[in-house]
């Protein structure tokens, strides 16, 4: 035990592990940060209260003022290296940058570094990049600065008193020197630059790439113009807060005050300089005369303006990218939180006053069904949530109609005006998130619940009328004429129990319950009816798959165009009939295989109509292992992506099993055929003992390898495919079949594919080998140079792009049940030379959490 501890103490190092320690260290300040801002946190409401709402406002506007203009600085920032950005993409970088510079140590300088996904895909060149960073740090502190001086001038000329502020304006000024003096150097290649190019070369490959682009001198000068407004900006804010408070507002407290602060948070080694901040503008502000309680309140609400706020907005920033998922899953909380508010409404007692009111204008009946009315509404409400996750178009409607309702009913009942605006919130967002709904009703389902209606109505008009007509007056104390059973029977179906009659007896007691629950039952099912999806059939002709095969000998270049023609697959053609999308239907998803079959011009068009087809038939399209050259395809319809995997590309003229990197695989092949083993290409047709020999390892194979046949994105073991198809296969010593696998066509020029590679149980290991290397021989010797060995999930995601391809990443390396993918890399690796990146390409987020289900449903089935 001791020794394996040693071992993991010495394979333990910073560098190996200097993500996970960075993710606890940032871990740690934001507890630190938080912790030691309690105090602050806490006076930060009561402050509030004493502070005039208007000059609040202004605030907050002038904060919406101050990102925008730390925008404007990014913007031209970028433009003058040569590069574009929009407005929207420089706000989200100065937040994000903004939020991670509160926990980054040296935070003001470190989190420059950092790049947001959205710009990551841009493929700038990353030295101009962090070039604009340094342009926009630079300037930042130079315009500090430059208005700095003049101000701390004027304050000394108008307020004698200001105490040791000049020292920070010294400060900046020795830093912008220093920052000036290193510029200098790097650039003409001084001593500094000779000693870092000595000891530290790598580092000079990243300054250089910095230093080398010209700067265009027009956007750099609009940065500093920018960047100066914002200085003036960041005073007023002060100036403002002083206002708020009601203390006699002074610019020269404002301009020392926002000077000292900003000076602080960029040179702060750690949280921006917290408490140091703020104990700084306390001492500034009690200089010029300011109280203790007021000096605070000026700086908690000043810090609010430029530093909580911000900060907030950051947060937001980071959450963003997760909008699509946001838009489905919030408004089904909503739903569901507003059926638990009408089923409370309708269960705690109304407030008197209010009953008092709406008595003088509604009677009594109506507040009755009113109140009856939110209590089914709010039952459908709780149903329809959980449909509004999947997408239902109806549930949209149905939940749009409820909360219309909701608003009547809580109004009417017992005017419950805050559970009518919560409903009237609700509307507002389904209305805002509707393009999040698609997948149509079953209609079949639909006329199903509407005739189920109509039999329970009939039967319950029929069981009160003869009921009520026949029962004995014992248990009413009525006896019923037949218009009056219709009209109870009505009641008890509708939910409106007004008028009811009381029963006299138990029996009569179970009778009335029975009724009503008849009806309450029939309502529910109607709600169902109207929420069961659309389930969308479509099915090919086989001339259709003819005119399909003949339009894959004319575009198809991909390995795996033989299989988007496979009976499992349904096809989609263009309104030219010049190309197809080959695609199946799972859960409501249309995943389609790779991309559209047709001329290479004709793929973006023909994607946008099979996206018109799903959209109008409530499908949700997603494609699968899209390859990397065609994404731009997508970027236009504002798709997501997600590396799934890599393809293996072999190039079979220059493979050679000598030299020493093959010496293993040329070894293992040896002792294989030392041992009787053989391989062989059979060519079709094939005789019946071939095929039986072949079925029986496949079988072999599934059963003790505990494997399942798979379909898709690959084949199944069909004997009237394998016949008309060349095998390769290994015989031992006795002449019997061990191994094999089948070669299908590959329409990418110029390359040759597999498509099942199986053994018997006690087959050596090294007969796939064997399979693989005459398989490349084959290949050679019909003049091809590639061999595609198709795709290796999961591997290949070296620098993540997103949250999901992170877990994916960590799965990959650690989880033990996925190791096999591992397995599978290693054993292609001895052969392939290129590796080709595949991708996953849907829709938003939300549709992840359903995906993996639809991607099991298509390749089991």
């Amino acid at each position: 035990m001791k020794l394996k501890l040693n071992h993991y103490f010495l394979k333990f190092s910073p560098r190996s592990h200097w993500k996970e320690i960075l993710a606890v260290f940032v871990i740690l300040l934001a507890f630190v940060f938080f912790r030691s801002e309690r105090h602050e946190m806490r006076q930060i409401i009561p402050q509030l209260k004493q502070a005039d709402s208007f000059w609040i406002i202004i605030g907050v506007l002038t904060t919406f003022l101050y990102i925008f203009l730390q925008a404007l600085m990014y913007f031209e920032s970028f433009k003058a290296v040569g590069l574009k950005i929009k407005i929207s993409e420089a706000i989200t970088l100065y937040l994000k940058r903004n939020f991670l510079s509160v926990f980054l140590p040296a935070g003001g300088v470190t989190s420059l570094a950092y790049l947001p996904t959205e710009l990551k895909r841009k493929n700038y060149d990353t030295g101009k990049i962090h070039q604009t960073g340094v342009i926009y740090g630079f300037v930042g502190l130079f315009t500090l600065f430059l208005v700095g001086i003049p101000v701390l001038a004027y304050s000394a000329f108008t307020h004698k008193n200001i105490g040791n502020s000049w020292i920070a304006i010294v400060i900046l000024g020795a830093v912008l020197l220093l920052f000036f003096v290193l510029f200098k150097d790097i650039k003409n290649e001084g001593s500094v630059y000779k000693f870092l190019d000595k000891k530290f070369p790598t580092v000079i490959s990243y300054l250089d790439s910095i230093f080398s682009a010209e700067l265009q001198k027009k956007y750099f000068y609009r940065v500093v113009f920018y960047s100066v407004i914002m200085e003036f900006v960041g005073i007023f804010h002060v100036f403002i807060a002083m206002a708020a408070l009601g203390a006699s507002p002074s610019f020269s407290a404002a301009a020392i005050g926002y000077t000292v602060s900003v000076l602080l948070m960029i040179i702060s080694p750690f949280l921006r300089g917290l408490g140091a901040v703020e104990v700084t503008m306390l001492y500034i502000f009690n200089s010029f005369g300011f109280n203790n309680s007021t000096s605070l309140g000026i700086t908690l609400l000043y810090r609010i303006f430029e530093f909580w706020l911000p900060l907030f907005f950051g947060i937001f920033a980071f959450l963003y990218n997760g909008r699509k998922l946001f838009a489905r899953i919030f408004p089904a909380i909503v739903i569901f939180f507003l059926g638990i508010i009408n089923l409370i409404s309708v269960i705690t007692p109304p407030l008197a006053d209010r009953i008092t009111i709406i008595k003088n204008y509604l009677p009594f009946e109506t507040r009755h069904i009113s109140k009856l009315a939110v209590l089914v509404l709010g039952i459908g409400l709780l149903i329809i949530s959980a449909q509004l996750l999947k997408g239902l178009k109806s549930a949209w409607f149905l939940a749009l109609i409820f909360s219309l309702f909701s608003i009547i009913g809580n109004v009417f009942k017992a005017f419950d005006y805050e559970e009518a605006s919560f409903a009237l919130i609700t509307i507002l967002l389904l209305i805002f998130t509707r393009k999040q709904y698609l997948i149509k009703t079953n209609f079949k389902y639909l006329r199903l619940g509407l005739g189920t209606i109509i039999l329970v109505l009939s039967t319950i008009l029929v069981f009160d009328f003869f009921s009520f007509y026949l029962i004995d007056v014992t248990h009413f104390g009525i006896d019923f004429t037949w218009s009056q059973s219709i009209y109870y029977t009505f009641q008890s179906f509708l939910l409106f129990y007004t008028d009811l009659p009381k029963p006299a007896t138990a029996f009569g007691r179970d009778f009335i319950s029975i009724t009503k629950f008849l009806g309450f039952i029939s309502w529910i099912l109607l709600i169902f009816a109207l929420l069961i999806p659309f389930k969308f059939n479509f099915k090919n002709e086989e001339n259709e798959k003819n005119s399909a095969r003949e339009l894959l000998e004319k575009y198809g270049n991909s390995a795996l165009d033989f299989f988007k023609i496979s009976k499992d697959k349904s096809i989609y053609f263009s309104e030219s009939r010049e190309g197809f999308v080959s695609f199946k239907i799972a859960n409501n998803f249309a995943v389609v295989l790779e991309q559209p079959v047709c001329d290479e011009e004709d793929q973006f068009f023909i994607i946008k109509e099979f996206e018109e087809f799903c959209r109008n038939k409530g499908l949700k399209p997603i494609y699968y292992r899209a390859p990397e050259n065609n994404l731009f395809l997508f970027k236009t319809l504002k798709k997501q992506k997600l590396l799934i995997g890599q393809e293996a590309l072999v190039d079979v003229q220059n493979f050679t099993l000598q030299g020493k990197d093959r010496k293993s695989l040329r070894n293992g092949i040896n002792s294989i055929q030392k041992k009787g083993y053989n391989s062989e290409v059979f060519l079709p047709p094939h005789s019946l003992e071939l095929m039986s020999e072949l079925k029986s390892i496949s079988d072999e194979w599934l059963t003790e390898f505990d494997k399942k046949e798979s379909v898709f994105s690959q084949g199944s073991f069909e004997e009237n495919e394998l016949e008309t198809q060349p095998i390769i296969a290994i015989k031992d010593e006795n002449g019997n079949l061990q191994a094999f696998l089948n070669i299908i066509p590959d329409f990418a020029p110029e390359e040759s594919t597999y498509d099942l590679i199986r053994k018997r149980k006690d087959a050596p290991g090294g007969c796939l080998d064997v399979l693989i290397v005459r398989l490349i021989e084959y290949s050679k010797e019909k003049n091809l140079k590639y061999l595609n060995m198709g795709l290796t999930p999961m591997s290949g995601i070296d620098e993540p792009d997103n949250p999901v391809e992170q877990i994916m990443k960590y799965a990959y390396h650690r989880v033990g049940s996925l190791k096999h993918f591992q397995t599978l890399r290693f054993f292609k690796e001895k052969y392939a030379t290129v590796w080709e990146n595949k991708y996953l390409v849907y829709n938003n987020d939300f549709e992840l959490l359903q995906i993996p289900t639809a991607l099991n449903k298509v390749m089991k089935e």
